[in-house]
């Protein structure tokens, strides 16, 4: 079907409610929502394709054209550094890219000669020390990440922060905030312009349901 704009969502929080956003422009999600073993999911009425996928990869689909808009967190996107429109703050999935460790050296069981740092973002924390002249040596690690410091594999974490408890229940706590982060909608440079009535149509229609969301 000509102009078919495609969403790229990943599956959870961030889909959920991207779908309550649409379905207050009267876009019926109950497809999307449901998918079953579906990766595409297609709403011909709305002239709407999503593709779920995982988070980290939202920003490559949309970086190569094969979705339009995407649904991402800003932690993911700047981990991604692609060159995409970052068109709307949606502002739901709100926390903070920190630093976080021990209150006090005197408590790290860490002796390393070079600042180590545990992260799932390397690419944010090359950048981030980077731009105070540091040198660090990365270890990337997916999951449990506030175990660096508490095992001494790191002197610090790079991650995202919600509550805290975590790092509160380990004896940890954030050191410094890179950026706060929220969900993003991000759209293809050149889907833009191919398709920019509809596309714009349909941004600015969200951009309306979180003003009334204020």
């Amino acid at each position: 079907m000509q102009d078919m704009i495609t969403m790229a969502l990943a599956k959870g929080r961030l889909a959920e409610e991207t779908f309550r956003i649409l379905e207050k422009l009267g876009i019926d999600c109950s497809a999307p929502r449901n998918p079953g073993r579906q990766l595409v999911v297609e709403n011909p009425d709305a002239r709407l394709r999503f593709i779920l996928v995982k988070p980290s990869d939202v920003p490559t689909y949309v970086d190569h054209g094969v979705a339009d808009l995407g649904v991402v967190g800003k932690d993911t996107l700047l981990e991604a550094g692609r060159p995409l429109y970052e068109v709307l703050d949606l502002g739901f999935g709100a926390c903070r890219l920190c630093v976080a460790g021990y209150p006090s050296p005197a408590r790290s069981t860490v002796s390393h000669a070079t600042f180590r740092v545990a992260t799932k973002y390397p690419n944010v924390a090359r950048s981030y020390w980077g731009s105070q002249g540091q040198t660090i040596e990365i270890i990337e690690l997916h999951g449990s990440v506030e175990l660096g410091p508490v095992i001494g594999l790191s002197d610090v974490i790079l991650d995202i922060v919600e509550s805290g408890a975590t790092l509160k229940a380990n004896g940890l706590q954030v050191l410094e905030e890179v950026c706060p982060c929220s969900a993003r909608l991000v759209c293809n440079r050149v889907s833009l312009k191919t398709h920019r009535e509809r596309m714009q149509a349909l941004i600015h229609g969200i951009e309306e349901v979180l003003k009334e969301a204020e």
